[in-house]
C-alpha cells in the first residue's frame, strides 16, 4: 500500500513563484540599463529570494521560467547557457539556507556566500560562455574579450545582490511570504 506524498508546493507557494517570476522579467526586461553584452538590472535578487524561501528547485524553476519568458517577450534565442546561468541565481544561495539558523550576522555571512558563488559561475561563467558562443567567431578570442567588461559588472553588481539579498530576507517580508504561502519555514528567529 502506498503512501501518497504531501505535495510540498501547494497553489499558495506557486502563486508567490509566479509574482516572483513576474517581478524578475520586470525589472530584467523593462526596468534595465541595456549596454551591448552588458546589462544593469536588479531582477536576479527575486530568483535568489525565491531560492531561499522556497528552496533550490524553485529557486532554479523560477530562474528557468524567468528567463525562458524574458526571451519570449524581448524575441530573443533561447541561450541554453544563459538559462542554466539564471537558474544558478536561484540554486546556488538556496543551497545554504540549512545554515542560516541563528544570528543575524550568520544569515547575512551566507546569503553573501551564496550570492557571491553564484554571481561567479552565472556572471563570470555561464552568461560569458554563453555572450560568447552567441558571438559566434572563436570562442576563446570572443570569451576574453567579453570577460573585462563582464568583470566590471560583475564588481559593481555582486555587492548590491548581497545587500539587497540580505536586506530582503532578514526583513519581516520574509515571515509574512512564508506563513502567508504555507511554505515550511526554516528557524527565521533574529537573535543578536
Amino acid at each position: 500500500m502506498h503512501k501518497s506524498r504531501k505535495n510540498s508546493w501547494d497553489t499558495r507557494t506557486l502563486v508567490f513563484m509566479g509574482l516572483l517570476v513576474a517581478m524578475h522579467i520586470v525589472l530584467t526586461r523593462l526596468l534595465v540599463i541595456e549596454l551591448g553584452s552588458y546589462r544593469i538590472t536588479v531582477g536576479v535578487v527575486c530568483t535568489i529570494l525565491s531560492g531561499l524561501w522556497f528552496g533550490p528547485v524553485a529557486g532554479g524553476l523560477c530562474g528557468m521560467v524567468a528567463d525562458l519568458l524574458g526571451c519570449l517577450l524581448k524575441g530573443y534565442a533561447v541561450n541554453p547557457f544563459i538559462t542554466v546561468a539564471a537558474m544558478c541565481w536561484g540554486i546556488v544561495p538556496a543551497l545554504f539556507r540549512p545554515l542560516m539558523n541563528g544570528t543575524k550576522r550568520k544569515k547575512v555571512v551566507f546569503i553573501c556566500i551564496g550570492v557571491f558563488l553564484a554571481s561567479v559561475c552565472s556572471t563570470l561563467g555561464l552568461t560569458t560562455t554563453g555572450l560568447a558562443v552567441y558571438n559566434g567567431g572563436e570562442f576563446a578570442v570572443s570569451f576574453m574579450a567579453l570577460l573585462p567588461g563582464r568583470l566590471i559588472q560583475w564588481a559593481i553588481m555582486m555587492p548590491i545582490y548581497c545587500v539587497l539579498s540580505s536586506l530582503l530576507y532578514i526583513s519581516p517580508m520574509t515571515v509574512f511570504v512564508l506563513n502567508a504561502s504555507g511554505a515550511k519555514p526554516i528557524d527565521h528567529t533574529v537573535k543578536v
